[in-house]
C-alpha cells in the first residue's frame, strides 16, 4: 500500500541534480531503492487494477545521441496503461493522452478534429482546463496544417501533433501522505474521456514500431 514518499526522496533528486555522477548514485543508491523506487512501486501496484499494466522506466539516460552526457534521470517515471506519472525534486506530475502521433494517427486525428467528433474533443478539453489540468499538444505547428483552414474554430487542436492532459503539483510535505495517490487517481480519471476519444477516433498506429508513443 502506498503511503507517500518521504522527504529523503526529494532530497535524493536535489542531490542528483547537483551531482549527476556515478559516485553520487552509488553512494545514495540505497536511498533511491528505499525512499524513491519502493514507494513508486507501491503506488503503481495500487493503480494497476483500475488503469492497466504498469511499466517503471529505467533510471539511466540514453546518452548515445545526446550532447548532455549526464548518466541519470533526475526523476522517476512510469506508465500505467495509457497514463503517465513522474516524481522529481520539483513536482509530482500525472496525466495521459497520445504524446507523439505517427503519420497515420495524425491524419485520423485531424479529420476527426474538423468533423463532428471535434466538437466533443473541444468539450473534453474545456472541461479539463476548468479543473486546472494542463492540456497541450507536442510539437505544435505555428498555424493550421496544410490543407486545413487557418481560421477553423478548432485550429488550436489542429495544430497539435499529439495531445495530453496533465496535472502537476509542486513538491511539498503532502507528498509524504496518501494525498499524492489521491491526486494521481483524480487526474487519471479526469483524463479518461480524452483517452476514450483518442481510442475511438485515432486508435493505434499501423506504422513500424516506435512511430508513435503514448504518454
Amino acid at each position: 500500500m502506498f503511503d507517500g514518499w518521504p522527504p529523503t526522496a526529494i532530497e535524493f533528486f536535489e542531490g542528483l541534480e547537483a551531482d549527476n555522477s556515478k559516485t553520487y548514485w552509488l553512494a545514495h543508491k540505497d536511498v533511491y531503492e528505499r525512499d524513491v523506487k519502493s514507494p513508486m512501486e507501491a503506488l503503481l501496484a495500487d493503480l494497476t487494477e483500475e488503469f492497466g499494466e504498469a511499466r517503471l522506466f529505467r533510471p539511466y539516460r540514453d546518452i548515445r545521441f545526446s550532447a548532455d552526457k549526464s548518466p541519470y534521470k533526475t526523476s522517476i517515471a512510469a506508465t500505467v496503461g495509457s497514463m503517465y506519472v513522474s516524481l522529481s525534486a520539483e513536482r509530482l506530475a500525472a496525466g495521459g493522452g497520445m504524446y507523439h502521433m505517427a503519420p497515420d494517427q495524425l491524419e485520423r486525428y485531424r479529420e476527426a478534429v474538423v468533423g463532428a467528433p471535434g466538437r466533443r474533443l473541444q468539450e473534453i478539453v474545456n472541461r479539463l482546463r476548468a479543473t486546472d489540468a494542463e492540456v497541450y499538444g507536442s510539437d505544435a505547428l505555428k498555424s493550421a496544417p496544410r490543407g486545413y483552414p487557418k481560421d477553423h474554430e478548432r485550429v488550436e487542436l489542429l495544430r497539435y501533433r499529439g495531445i495530453v492532459a496533465m496535472g502537476s503539483w509542486p513538491a511539498g510535505r503532502w507528498l509524504s501522505t496518501p494525498e499524492a495517490e489521491r491526486r494521481v487517481v483524480q487526474t487519471f480519471r479526469s483524463a479518461q474521456p480524452l483517452l476514450e476519444w483518442l481510442n475511438e477516433h485515432v486508435g493505434p498506429s499501423s506504422e513500424p514500431a516506435n512511430a508513435s508513443r503514448h504518454r
